[in-house]
């Protein structure tokens, strides 16, 4: 089978009202537009793969859609909840998925991203967080965005039994999250 074809990216977005909170709490203006245009970037990066867009929102179910995306609804707002119902009914059709945040400063690449057999981790600069997660499908994984996730998630890998590398240096571990996100 054709990579392109075994594996698909996954993208989780919340609505573009209530995106990017700690950008709103700095009081950086125009946060809907920060959010809509970082999605987009990252969305036309992830072709030519099979790209879904996990999302409880109305609008985000529309950007998706013009952007070629398929959308799994979810009417969860808990990242984790939506990831994992996304990733088990992606399960039945594909043999890999990459879950790709939608905050990817440069997310140049993605669609021609060949991960690692095993689970990959894409951390973040701060060394902590998961921005990217390539891993098989059909696993009883648990996933731990948020907190310290990059460790989570290799601990997860570990405890499948499961080979885990993990991505330092690559040009996915910024994401934008602070004001001061825009320029490291």
């Amino acid at each position: 089978m054709n990579p392109v074809e075994n594996l698909a990216i996954l993208v989780p977005l919340k609505g573009f009202r209530v995106a990017k909170s700690r950008l709103r709490v700095a009081g950086v203006s125009g946060v809907d537009d920060v959010a809509r245009s970082l999605a987009d970037r990252v969305l036309r990066a992830s072709t030519p793969r099979a790209l879904f867009v996990a999302c409880e929102s109305p609008d985000v179910v529309v950007f998706a859609l013009e952007r070629g995306a398929q959308v799994i609804e979810s009417s969860s707002t808990n990242l984790n909840e939506a990831v994992t119902y996304s990733y088990r009914l992606l399960s039945d059709s594909f043999e890999r998925i990459v879950i790709a945040h939608g905050d990817l400063r440069d997310p140049a690449g993605l669609g021609e991203f060949d991960p690692a057999p095993g689970i990959t981790v894409v951390a973040d600069s701060h060394r902590t967080g998961t921005n990217v997660l390539a891993l098989p499908t059909g696993l009883d994984f648990t996933f731990f965005f948020g907190t310290n996730s990059a460790l989570a998630h290799q601990r997860e890998a570990r405890r499948l039994g499961i080979e885990v590398h993990v991505e330092f240096n690559s040009p996915w571990r910024y994401d934008v999250d602070e004001p001061d996100d825009f320029a490291n």
